[in-house]
């Protein structure tokens, strides 16, 4: 058994190699590098601003308080 598992072992290594995908290497210049690298900075600022989608401030939870109705407690 231990023959049989070591043959399936080697052709799914062997597989494996296969499929292995090799990134090319990088042919920009040091100068392009670095300007991808700022924009993508910039990106990355404008991205993570929470008022980036919304132009009033967000509601909050008790809207009746804010509204100026007076609250049950308010009532008693």
């Amino acid at each position: 058994m231990n023959k049989r598992l070591l043959k399936r072992h080697k052709r799914q290594v062997l597989r494996a190699k296969e499929r292995v995908k090799v990134s090319e290497p990088d042919v920009r210049t040091p100068d392009q590098v670095a300007a991808a690298r700022e924009a993508s900075r910039s990106l990355t600022g404008r991205r993570t601003d929470p008022g980036l989608y919304y132009s009033t401030p967000a509601a909050k939870s008790n809207g009746a308080a804010e509204a100026g109705e007076p609250t049950e407690s308010a009532n008693s």
